[in-house]
């Protein structure tokens, strides 16, 4: 379950102890300890929503990043999600909004982050390179495999071995409550060999008819009209699939057990509030290294540079 913040005692944040490292701060927000009335009061909604106003979610953000231990001088960098399976390197808070849904860094002082209300928001962090990932995974987002190329971008820029990194999946719509339609279903078989293994369906019951059937003959074969069935999406499988796929070991995978569509009390969720909630964080940052952290190595020549340990 969530921990309180200390310096807040409605706030309460996610966090994995796998990515409990020394060097890197993360977590996934949830519903209370903020500033926002328009979703039930002291709401700490981390989106920039129509309906809230800028100035609450500028407060709720700096809360979030106080009780993370963030401190003030950190930079926050969001991207404008549209579903996508763009990934940006930061390496410097950026001169306009980017457009995407993955961000990568290896960078001390930025803190990265995707916002969410049902859609999966996943860290990949590498204990030996200190570099990090985010990304915003829905149903879209997972089909064009944005997980797994997160990994990639990760090894092209950083080094990174998969065998190295670790992933926490935050909350998000699980396979409990994720209808979808067909051609969802369709998109993922023209993509995954194991699409079907994603999906369950339920047939939609009707007390009436089955205690009386007769009511509900027709013309048409097989002779009764046939109830619609429901398909739904286990869009935490199909991302910790990806991972596995990019070479993750299974033990270094985290997801929370929290649907936000079962807890409307706790998390934010679009489906369950019909489209008129707030957005919740998945966060990552590379901690500034201490004064103590630092030591002078030689180089080349007599010159000497600063490093971290």
């Amino acid at each position: 379950m969530p921990t309180r913040a200390p310096s807040n005692p409605g706030l309460y944040i996610l966090q994995s102890d796998l990515l409990n490292l020394s060097w890197l701060a993360h977590g996934f927000s949830t519903r209370g300890g903020g500033f926002s009335r328009p979703y039930g009061g002291s709401a700490l909604n981390l989106g920039f929503t129509q309906n809230d106003s800028r100035a609450a979610v500028k407060r709720n953000r700096a809360a979030f990043l106080q009780a993370l231990g963030i401190p003030n001088g950190a930079r926050l960098v969001t991207a404008r999600q549209v579903h996508s399976d763009v990934i940006h390197l930061v390496t410097e808070p950026p001169a306009g909004p980017l457009l995407g849904d993955g961000l990568v860094t290896d960078t001390p002082g930025l803190a990265l982050a995707v916002l969410v209300a049902d859609c999966l928001p996943v860290i990949l962090a590498d204990p030996k390179r200190k570099a990090i990932g985010v990304f915003h995974a829905g149903w879209r987002g997972t089909v064009k495999r944005i997980v797994q190329k997160g990994v990639g971008r990760m090894r092209m820029h950083f080094g990174s071995r998969p065998g190295d990194l670790r992933a926490a999946l935050g909350p998000g719509v699980h396979r409990c409550c994720y209808k979808v339609g067909e051609e969802v279903r369709e998109n993922f078989r023209s993509q995954f060999a194991y699409a079907d293994a994603l999906f369950h369906e339920i047939r939609e019951s009707d007390p009436v008819r089955e205690k009386y059937p007769l009511l509900f003959l027709t013309a048409r074969a097989p002779g009764h009209s046939v109830l619609p069935v429901n398909i739904f999406l286990d869009l935490v499988e199909a991302n910790r699939r990806q991972l596995l796929d990019a070479g993750l070991l299974r033990r270094n995978i985290w997801a929370s057990e929290l649907c936000t569509s079962c807890h409307p009390g706790l998390l934010f969720s679009h489906r369950a509030e019909k489209g008129d909630t707030g957005r919740m964080m998945g966060l990552a940052a590379v901690r500034q290294p201490s004064a103590r952290q630092l030591r002078t190595i030689p180089v080349a020549g007599d010159s000497r540079r600063s490093s971290r340990s």
